[in-house]
């Protein structure tokens, strides 16, 4: 515990002293890179009407932000494809126009109609609010060419997360020459400080036909436009209004019939009911409280054969969780986390639950959950609990402390069956985002007694520039660390992770090129190796936007325990034994701004004490903006010597995705999967047909491979209104 308090001690030296990093005044300026690139909003003196014209006098008499500089392919020079935004405001919601000029004449390039579109694969504007100041959390709205929306939360400096949805207008009209977008965003809508004169933004374009994003306040081309270390300063004519409390009710009826053909029961008819609600406790923090939810419309996962010894990790997609997400999801690495919401609802029914989040001033944000499950025929009735706290320090940093517990609920005889864990992170990210890091402990608590250490401990530091990158990443976790509501790979090991990587731009053919290592090194408890991956690439970056990556790969591994690498046979590995091999793989990305792209990987080399072919690839069709048809694929060719056979094994995914319009949706995927033997078939109808308000008609069903017959099969049938 001294070394982990010592560690924590240096941590805060190096940021006071390496970086020079200061404390930050409430609604000071001066903490952003970009402070002097401000945009003055002046307050509309009549109505603005969201038709894509920006033709009111406001918009006339309003300041523009305009004069975009290169971001991508190369960060020098003002861009090509040239932008303005103007934007006013009135009591009751913000309202921005902008104006994307072409330099290129041609069809502008728009994937579909769906809201949350892949940025990457259409023309678009993206704008990032950082509406406390603290250049970690904020909201991003934006539009696609073809009008489609564009909402998200922001969190850890440039993430964003696009499962949050709020209610907002917008309208995109095209002209010969450029295209045009108008907002409307109520206030109520987001999260923001009261009288509040000042929040930080940036402006992001992507003109695809010349193959360059810009941005208003200039960001080095190593950072995703999405950074908040970056922003410029949007200054308000007027101190914001104190809010209205905010309250949202969003009832939802649904029906299902389910059949378990493998288990041999009767068809299962259901309808319910159930709701959630948001009340704004104040303008920065919100309650959302839900009873009886239902995740059926919830998009599947995209399954990936298996070659591992561990748990595959997959992300949180419903609704209810989101907001404000890293204070909760945030705290350790995505391999060793205390607290992974996907824990919560998937093996039971929620009954109900409640989330209090955000901010309680500059400097303090809290986050408070209960959740309640309920009981089954092979399980008790549970309650999932979490409090978290988290404290700005410095203009980027932080410092937070989480609490989780999950009890079981009546346990037979008075039995007390709970998990525990707390645990203390510090977040290190220096003005400029240049530097990284965390440092984090985290302890876990049962009524069982443990002798093997049930702590989990992890520090990284990462350093990223134009062109040279490098970071160091360790993680001790005790063999008896039991985070039950969490996520947790392994146990019992000490990781030591240092990677590097140098980067050319020469911004011609090939826009980008350069090397890069990684090396991950594992050991158990006694510091002997148990397990490494050392990597050695080269990656290109074409001015097309086609990409490509060779290099080659080293592992070693020392069984813990018995291990099946086919996961389809009946003999093993035995544990204790040791393996050496090595492999090379190369991959390519087309150019996704044409209507048919493709990518592909084909990995080849030792495998344990065998041999291995793996291909792994996407074929892509679009006819836009309605039509968009992929075909995921997977291929392993796995050959081990006697007592094993030799294992080939598919994944097939086509997936066919129609946007007839902005509020009508149609989605199929299907999922053939050799190794778990089974295919999988969602179809999912969606009609939005009030603002945020849908109704949904899903279709699961699951058949063997082989001989096809049903496993189980369901239909639900959902309509959801959001009442504020």
């Amino acid at each position: 515990m001294k070394k982990i308090l010592l560690l924590f001690v240096f941590w805060q030296a190096l940021a006071g002293t390496v970086w020079g990093v200061e404390k930050s005044k409430p609604d000071s300026i001066q903490s952003t890179f970009n402070k002097d690139y401000i945009l003055q909003v002046r307050k509309a003196q009549s109505p603005i009407q969201i038709d894509g014209k920006i033709d009111e006098p406001d918009w006339h008499k309003a300041d523009k932000a305009n004069n975009f500089t290169r971001v991508l392919p190369v960060d020098t020079g003002l861009a090509d494809a040239q932008t303005e935004v103007v934007m006013t405001y009135d009591d009751k919601a913000f309202y921005l126009g902008f104006t994307f000029y072409d330099s290129i004449p041609g069809k502008r390039i728009m994937e579909s109609f769906r809201r949350d579109f892949v940025f990457g694969n259409n023309d678009n504007f993206l704008v990032f609010f950082d509406t406390f100041l603290d250049q970690t959390n904020g909201f991003s709205f934006g539009a696609s060419a073809s009008g489609a929306k564009w909402d998200g939360i922001m969190y850890d400096g440039s993430a964003v997360n696009l499962n949050w949805d709020c209610k907002w207008e917008s309208k995109t009209v095209h002209y010969d020459d450029r295209w045009v977008t108008e907002m409307r965003i109520p206030f109520r809508s987001i999260r923001f400080k009261s009288g509040t004169d000042r929040w930080y933004v940036n402006f992001s374009r992507l003109d695809l036909k010349r193959n360059e994003k810009s941005s208003w306040a200039p960001v080095p081309r190593q950072f995703p436009t999405a950074s908040l270390a970056y922003t410029g300063v949007l200054e308000w004519e007027e101190p914001l209004p104190k809010s209205k409390t905010m309250f949202s009710l969003i009832p939802y009826v649904y029906g299902s019939v389910a059949k378990d053909y493998e288990a041999g029961t009767k068809a299962d008819y259901r309808k319910d009911f159930g709701f959630d609600a948001k009340i704004g406790v104040t303008t920065s923090m919100n309650l959302d409280l839900t009873y009886n939810p239902d995740f059926a419309q919830a998009e599947v996962d995209e399954q990936v054969t298996n070659l591992d010894r561990f748990e595959l990790f997959f992300p949180e997609k419903r609704q209810f969780f989101l907001e404000n997400s890293d204070l909760f999801a945030g705290y350790g690495y995505d391999v060793v986390t205390p607290f992974f919401s996907r824990r919560i609802g998937l093996d039971a029914p929620v009954l109900f639950g409640a989330r209090l989040s955000g901010k309680l001033n500059n400097n303090w944000r809290l986050g408070l959950m209960d959740m309640q499950t309920e009981k089954t025929a092979f399980l008790p009735a549970r309650n999932f609990a979490v409090a978290s706290v988290q404290r700005k320090l410095f203009a980027r940093s932080s410092v937070g402390v989480i609490l989780v517990n999950k009890e079981n609920i009546n346990e037979p005889g008075g039995v007390q069956d709970y998990n525990r864990v707390a645990g203390l992170d510090y977040n290190l990210a220096s003005r400029d985002n240049t530097w990284n890091g965390k440092f984090f402990y985290h302890q876990s608590f049962d009524e069982e007694e443990h002798s093997r250490g049930q702590y989990a401990q992890g520090a990284s530091l990462e350093y990223k520039t134009r062109n040279i990158g490098f970071g160091l990443s360790q993680t001790s976790v005790g063999a008896d660390y039991r985070a039950e509501v969490g996520f947790v790979r392994r146990t019992g090991y000490n990781f030591l992770g240092p990677s590097f990587n140098y980067t050319w731009v020469p911004n011609k053919k090939i826009v980008a090129h350069g090397i890069f290592v990684e090396s991950e090194n594992f050991y158990d408890t006694d510091f002997d190796k148990i397990d490494h991956q050392q990597t050695l690439g080269y990656q290109f970056e074409f001015e097309s936007r086609a990409k490509a990556k060779f290099g080659f790969l080293d592992y070693f591994v020392h069984l813990q325990q018995d291990f099946d690498p086919t996961h389809q046979n009946d003999v093993f590995l035995p544990a204790g034994s040791e393996y050496r091999y090595r492999g090379g793989w190369l991959e390519y990305e087309s150019d996704n701004r044409k209507n048919f792209k493709w990518s592909g990987s084909y990995t080849k080399g030792e495998f344990f004490n065998g041999d291995i072919d793996l291909l792994e690839g996407m074929v892509g069709y679009r006819i836009q903006p309605y039509v968009n048809f992929a075909m995921n694929l997977s291929y392993s060719n796995i050959r081990l010597p006697d007592p094993f056979e030799t294992t080939r094994m598919w994944l097939v995914g086509p997936k066919l995705d129609v946007t007839f319009s902005d509020k009508v949706f149609l989605s199929s995927f299907v999922q053939y999967n050799e190794q778990i033997e089974n295919m999988n078939v969602n179809m999912r109808f969606q009609w939005r047909y009030a603002p945020v308000s849908d109704f949904f008609v899903v279709y699961t069903d699951n058949y063997f491979t082989g001989d096809w017959t049903s496993r189980n099969r369901a239909l639900v049938v959902k309509l959801s209104y959001w009442f504020n």
